[in-house]
This record gives structure tokens, C-alpha cells and sequence, in this order.
């Protein structure tokens, strides 16, 4: 698949534009299930002023795609029409602050931030050990595991609207709910602020610990997956359900249900190339005997 080249035009139209454009570019290699196909434009900012110089003179028909480590992405084969942003360099810088406050940009690895906060002696955020993802994707999803979720910590967060305007969110402006943000899909977030407590470092060294043994013990963490795939209904666990319902090791072409937890999709183990469409299909067929079951 290859899409018209538009990348002379915005080197035409944004002179002043400091990231990188890239035309046709496979997005494959920027997810964990090494699938999909590529972005029409592949746009790598500097910093935030540079995606508001970007947004705001980008035209608003033409679609606007953000990614950020494709922890928990799939790319379809046909690839992304528009433009796709990845956030990089520029978005990458984890700081400890006073008051028990850890600012983050929304390309830092969840753990970085657990390990930023335990260094400075800041408990409460140990949780982002557990989310294999980064900030922008927790702030959007509401990112949460072991106990911890995004809305218990963020104090507030920073974004860039589709016209390119800068704009601060607070906690209540998020209107989290479950694996939920209540903020304008095309808003890009660029920083966040979090807040903890005082604590004991050592202490949240051990719970960091516990929080990895247990992944290990129990997620396919070694593998090529995307995370947990669905939510969990209210009053039930996704991947009991799944197993329940007998899909359990559920193989379709080159991706798999798991083996050792159901609400993954694993095909590192497949000598096939996995295709986007392999693994929407082996989550659908998950899906209907679910509710079949």
C-alpha cells in the first residue's frame, strides 16, 4: 500500500516546521506487534511548540493520527491515511519535584515514572509499574493496574488541540472514568503532573518488585502482545470470561489467545508473519463465544 506523497506541500507551507516528515513511512516497527502497514505522513515533532505550529496549520479535513510506544496498537495492513504523530525526543523528560510532584512527558515509559518517584522518595505512584505503556497513553486511557489508576495521581495535564491551541487540563476537566478520559479525542496531551506522598524508598523499591514478579508470573510479558485487548465488564475479570468461554491458546493465521492469560493476544510464538487482520480476527472469534458462552 502506498499512499500520494504530501509531504512537498507541508515543507512548502510550513517553512518554519523543525521535525521530521516522512512520506509512506511503515509503522510496523513503532508498534509491539511488529504489524500494520504505513502512515500516508509520518510526523516526529521537536516539542510542543512545534506540533502547535504543525496542528495549527495542518488542514482540519485531513485526518490526524497520535501514537506513542504501540504498546497497545494495532496498525491495520492497509495502513493510516492522514498524518500520524509520534511523540519522541522532545516529550521524553521524567522530573521529580517538591511537594511529592513528578512532571512527565507523554512519551516516558509508565515505569521510568515509578522509578523517577521511588528514587525521590515519592510513594503512590509505584502503580506505573505494572501499565507496559507511556503517559500519553495512560492520560487518555486512564491507565491503571495493581491497585492504582491515572486519576488517582495526575494533578494536571498539558495538550494541544487540533488548531493548535495550548491548553491545561485539571483533574476534574479529565472526567476520568474507567479506562476513560472525558478530554476532546483530537487534543494531544504534551506533559502531565503527578502527585504522591512521602514515603520510604526502599519500601516502594519492594512494591515496584512485587508488582514485576507478578507480571511475570501471570502475563506473557517476554512476548509480542499489546496488553490486556478488552475491558473488564462490571462485576467480572475479561479474561475469566474468555477462559470460560474456551479460548484459552485460540489460534487464528499467525496470532494466538494467550496461553497463559486470556485477554492477551500472543504471536510471538507463530514462525508466520502475523497480520493486523490475523489478529482481529482471533479477538472477534474471542469476543462472540464470550457472549455466546
Amino acid at each position: 500500500m502506498t499512499f500520494p506523497d504530501i509531504v512537498p506541500d507541508f515543507n512548502t507551507k510550513l517553512p518554519e516546521l523543525r521535525g521530521r516528515l516522512l512520506a509512506n513511512q511503515s509503522l510496523k516497527e513503532l508498534t509491539w506487534f511488529r504489524v500494520g502497514g504505513p502512515a500516508q505522513v509520518l510526523f516526529m515533532p521537536e516539542d510542543e511548540a512545534d506540533l502547535s505550529y504543525f496542528l495549527a496549520n495542518c488542514p482540519l479535513e485531513l485526518p490526524v493520527t497520535v501514537i506513542g510506544l504501540g504498546s497497545n496498537l494495532i496498525v491495520r495492513d492497509g495502513g493510516v491515511p492522514g498524518v500520524v504523530i509520534r511523540l519522541g525526543r522532545g516529550f521524553n523528560e521524567v522530573t521529580a519535584l517538591d511537594d511529592d510532584q513528578v512532571r512527565a512527558g507523554p512519551a516516558v515509559p509508565d515505569v521510568r515514572v515509578a522509578r523517577v518517584a521511588q528514587e525521590a522518595a515519592i510513594a503512590g505512584l509505584a502503580f506505573f509499574r505494572g501499565i507496559p505503556g507511556a503517559i500519553g497513553g495512560a492520560l487518555r486511557m486512564n491507565g491503571g493496574a495493581y491497585g492504582g489508576e491515572t486519576k488517582d495521581a495526575l494533578v494536571s495535564a498539558r495538550g494541544v488541540d487540533r488548531r493548535g491551541q495550548v491548553r491545561t487540563y485539571s483533574n476534574a476537566d479529565m472526567h476520568f472514568t474507567y479506562r476513560h478520559c472525558g478530554v476532546p479525542d483530537d487534543v494531544i496531551f504534551t506533559e502531565a503532573r503527578f502527585r504522591g506522598r512521602s514515603g520510604d524508598p526502599a519500601a516502594i523499591a519492594a512494591e515496584m518488585d512485587k508488582i514485576t514478579e507478578s507480571r511475570e508470573a501471570t502475563q506473557p510479558i517476554k512476548s509480542r502482545t499489546g496488553g490486556s485487548t478488552f475491558k473488564n465488564p462490571p462485576g467480572h475479570k475479561a479474561w475469566q470470561l474468555i477462559d470460560a468461554a474456551g479460548c484459552r491458546g485460540l489460534t487464528i493465521g499467525a496470532a494466538q489467545v494467550s496461553e497463559l492469560h486470556c485477554n492477551f493476544s500472543d504471536q510471538s510464538r507463530r514462525r508466520e508473519r502475523c497480520r493486523h487482520r490475523d489478529i482481529g480476527r482471533d479477538r472477534a472469534q474471542a469476543r462472540e463465544r464470550e457472549f455466546r458462552h
